[in-house]
């Protein structure tokens, strides 16, 4: 939801508002600090931390204000619970924080936390704790989402699977819903309150509800006041909100977020920052694969997109240049071409001047723009947009005229002033300095060109050819030096800012900087490399030395005033990665077998259901979450009394996304079913028709005449997949069961997962015969199983489990992102279940969009470093399709040297259920 100026000054007029004044207000109430005025442009707060010392966090109509100074709020999202690997959230957060984020936005999955009523984990992969401690470690705000229901992709909307058969709806006015909403979120909030950074014990700095808009129902405020959560909620914060979800590519993103400033906002919420991987069971049905989201700014190899740098030079921008951050609405300035539009603010403290343009059009737009009473052409990309600046203090009293390209960063190093401009490669930067007194530039790079003409000096330089593009500016009636320097995307995503006690400071040519700190004389860095490159520093006054990732690194003073290396930094080794062979393969599913012991099993009779399906007439329910099984595949089995003339079986049934059926009757296998694929939504219904083989009910009518016990046995088994996020209590599992030729009786048992796996949770195990045995898991003794290797030719209706274990030996320095790849004709249907090391990585669906996309095993989960890896593979298959994909190989993703220490995720071996 966006306000316009006009509505938040109605609402607020020029008065500054307090929020989470150290516990004084009361119920998430507004009251005044006192100011008699917006409080005027300034630096920012300094990166946050668990310091110890109370903050205080309000906001006037132009931002949020932390401890009196303009915070504009540029947070990406994080789910913890898609990247199973706590060592890897501190990679991610670093490279966010170093991409110019300032926050990130959590959501939590209810369901990952709690697999039964009153039961909540909070431990390992779900340690809230432990990862909230991580964010302040490395200096990130913390907007807090959790629910009860959050979206996202996930089953239920993150709703646990236990809540579709209690009483009530999932609705905030159900009094049931209520009541087990109130106890997961008093679970959060207890471990939420030891974070708050108005108390100086973390960052987390506002709370986001679950919520009807507009605001938060005066109950669940005072639930959570209650809870002793101090910090704003989101919602009661009128100040007008960007948010930005999937956009398609750095263009779209660069369009979209400059539109939300040129509207006022200064909360911005950018998406996904890292889409992370649905590992497991959590997708819900609009997921199309286990890839989250393919559109995020960190792939979920935690690598750079495309879509990276618009993101990272606005985040620096509003970090860097505080000017941007108290912006009002400034007399319309047209383009010479009417398809671009131009939204023209300014900062009243300054005098500084933005202009976002922005080209809805399919084609590039050239025109000509006012500044400083000159027409000055600019060129917008087709639905592109950009920001140009006027009047910007670029240190030492130099205002800058205008420039063509947007500013990323203004600071102050030591005795020098830097100014860094970007655009897209191949155009031609041109910025003018206004220069009262003859100047005295100089071209450190040969790229560059300037002239000084009429009290301005104007400076060119070709993006894209040159990396970065550096110009030294002396004299003009200032003792300080100028640094201005020209980046297209590729080279700002090489760009550095960096924070320190003593100062700020800035590297250029690394893949990325993790942190800086001073040390004597010396500044330590770490970061990573990807190819070898040039690292160039520029620090506070009095450091002459530089580390790097421990290691020192040979310098000379640079003519731009910088410590530049000597010799390259080494780039990353690539990691040999092994074959994957001495598989071991056993076929599974007894449970079609008429005589397999099922006395153990649940009796699926009951009549009635909290669902909303209905249930059908004269049929026992057999949805399977009424008989508890809530994630992954379910079991039936019907024996069938007076079925002799049988001549067809119809069995209906509701999934998720991409569900399938498989049927045999006395342990014939009648079929195979698969949801048709279609359109986005939450629950499929299918009716899979069997006509009896012609042998089969000959058999069952001979029995009947020679007086042969009648009781043959219909196994069946879903795979149910995920509920829906609209309507969760929707069935799951076989609904209903018609028969042809005869109408036989039928008692029916259902089995589904066992026990929630402690470590791995409530989402990782479904109800395979080889899960609920074990057969994922390390350890368990395989040498019985038949030797095998891929591809496979035979083929089989039912369950085939492959196993085979690995070592990887990747060195100490590398941080190697490796995954699974399977390589088939896309013509043949299956589905594979991946585990490794005893966790489920997800689901792979042979010719299924994104099907040759390699699965991301997570370090962590995955055993880098000499330990030995188990996986195993679960396919599920139709006899008309081999039973075993055509190749199975590890694909590395990506290396970088450098990485953070990374600590095994516990994976504990077989179990007896």
């Amino acid at each position: 939801m966006e306000l316009s100026r006009r509505v938040f000054s109605a609402l607020a007029g020029t008065t500054v508002l307090g929020l989470a004044l150290g516990g004084s207000v009361s119920g998430g109430a507004v009251e005044a600090a006192g100011a008699p005025g917006p409080v005027p442009t300034g630096p920012p707060p300094a990166p946050p931390r668990a310091d110890g010392v109370r903050h205080r966090i309000a906001f006037d109509r132009y931002s949020l204000l932390v401890d009196g100074r303009r915070l504009a709020l540029w947070a990406g999202g994080l789910d913890p619970f898609r990247l199973p690997s706590p060592s890897l959230w501190r990679d991610v957060l670093q490279k966010m924080r170093a991409y110019g984020f300032n926050a990130v936005d959590v959501r939590l999955a209810w369901n990952q936390h709690s697999p039964a009523p009153g039961r909540y984990d909070f431990t390992g992969v779900r340690d809230l704790d432990l990862f909230l401690r991580t964010a302040a470690e490395t200096g990130l705000y913390v907007v807090l989402r959790p629910g009860p229901s959050v979206g996202a992709d996930v089953d239920a909307g993150c709703l646990p699977g236990w809540l579709t058969v209690t009483g009530g709806a999932a609705r905030p006015t159900d009094p049931a819903f209520v009541r087990h909403a109130d106890e997961w979120l008093t679970r959060v909030n207890a471990i939420a309150a030891r974070h708050q950074y108005t108390r100086g014990t973390g960052t987390l700095l506002l709370y986001r509800v679950d919520a009807p808009r507009p605001g938060t129902p005066d109950r669940l405020r005072r639930k959570i006041r209650a809870d002793g959560i101090e910090i704003p909620l989101l919602d009661d914060i009128p100040l007008a909100r960007g948010e930005a979800h999937r956009t398609a590519d750095a263009a779209e993103a660069r369009r979209v977020h400059l539109t939300h400033l040129a509207r006022g906002v200064t909360l911005h919420d950018t998406g996904t920052a890292f889409g992370g991987t649905s590992w497991g069971r959590p997708a819900a049905p609009s997921a199309p694969a286990p890839t989250y989201d393919p559109t995020a700014a960190i792939d979920e190899a935690r690598r750079p997109t495309a879509k990276l740098a618009p993101l990272h030079q606005i985040g620096h921008l509003l970090r860097h240049v505080p000017d941007v951050v108290r912006l009002e609405a400034a007399p319309a300035v047209p383009a010479g071409d009417a398809r671009l539009q131009v939204r023209h603010l300014a900062n009243p403290d300054t005098g500084a001047h933005v202009y976002v343009l922005r080209n809805d059009s399919a084609r590039e737009v050239t025109s000509t723009l006012p500044l400083d009473g000159t027409d000055v052409p600019v060129t917008v990309p087709a639905r592109d947009a950009r920001l140009l600046a006027a009047g910007l203090d670029l240190g030492g009293g130099r205002k800058l005229a205008y420039a063509t390209v947007q500013p990323m960063l203004t600071m102050s190093v030591g005795r020098l002033d830097i100014a860094a401009f970007v655009g897209r490669a191949g155009e031609m930067a041109h910025l003018v300095l206004d220069c009262p007194e003859d100047p005295w530039p100089a071209r450190l790079d040969a790229a560059a060109a300037w002239a000084y003409d009429k009290d301005q000096l104007h400076v060119t330089a070709p993006l894209g050819a040159a990396g970065l593009i550096r110009v030294r500016v002396r004299g003009a009636g200032s003792d300080r030096t100028l640094l201005l320097l020209f980046a297209d995307d590729a080279a700002s995503l090489r760009l550095w800012p960096y924070e320190t006690p003593s100062g700020k400071g800035l590297v250029y040519g690394p893949a990325l900087l993790r942190g800086a700190a001073l040390d004597g004389d010396t500044v330590r860095l770490t970061g990573d490399t990807v190819d070898a490159c040039e690292l160039e520093v520029w620090a506070p006054r009095g450091i002459t030395g530089v580390t790097w990732n421990g290691r020192p690194v040979a310098t000379t003073a640079g003519r731009a005033q910088s410590l530049r290396s000597v010799r390259p930094l080494p780039g990353a080794p690539e990691p040999v990665l092994p074959a994957l062979d001495g598989w071991r393969r056993r076929d599974e599913n007894p449970e079609a077998d008429p005589g397999y012991d099922d006395s153990g099993w649940t009796v699926a009779d009951r009549r009635t259901s909290y669902s909303t399906t209905p249930v059908p007439a004269e049929q026992p329910v057999l949805f399977a979450d009424d008989y508890g099984f809530h994630y992954g595949d379910v079991w039936y089995r019907g024996r069938l009394t007076g079925a002799a003339g049988l001549e067809s079986v119809s069995l209906t049934y509701a999934t998720g996304a991409r569900g399938m059926l498989m049927a045999w009757l006395d342990g014939e296998p009648l079929g195979t079913h698969h949801m048709e694929r279609e359109a986005e939504k939450g629950t499929w219904t299918a009716t899979a028709g069997f006509r009896l083989p012609k042998r089969l009910r000959r058999r069952l009518r001979e029995g009947a005449r020679e007086g042969r016990p009648d009781s043959p046995v219909l196994s069946v088994l879903v795979r149910r997949t995920q509920h829906g996020q609209d309507d969760p209590r929707a069935a799951r599992g076989l609904t209903s069961v018609a028969f042809r030729g005869v109408s036989p009786t039928v008692r029916w048992r259902v089995r589904g997962a066992a026990a929630p796996d402690p470590v791995r949770g409530p989402l990782n195990n479904g109800g395979l015969y080889g899960e609920r045995k074990g057969w994922h898991l390390p350890g368990y003794d395989d040498g019985g199983w038949e030797p095998a290797s891929f591809p496979r030719a035979d083929r089989r209706q039912g369950v085939t489990w492959y196993r085979t274990t690995f070592r990887l030996d990747v060195p100490p320095d590398v941080d190697a992102s490796v995954g699974l790849a399977l390589d088939d004709d896309p013509d043949r249907d299956y589905r594979v279940q991946v585990f490794l090391n005893g966790w489920n990585m997800g689901e792979y669906v042979n010719g299924a969009a994104g099907a040759g996309h390699p699965l991301v095993l997570p370090n962590g989960v995955l055993r880098t470093r000499a330990a030995v890896n188990t996986l195993a593979l679960a396919v599920l298959a139709g006899g008309g399709t081999p039973a075993g994909p055509g190749s199975v190989r590890l694909a590395l993703l990506g290396s970088a040297a450098g990485g953070v220490p990374v600590e095994p995720v516990a994976s504990p071996g077989r179990r007896e259920s």
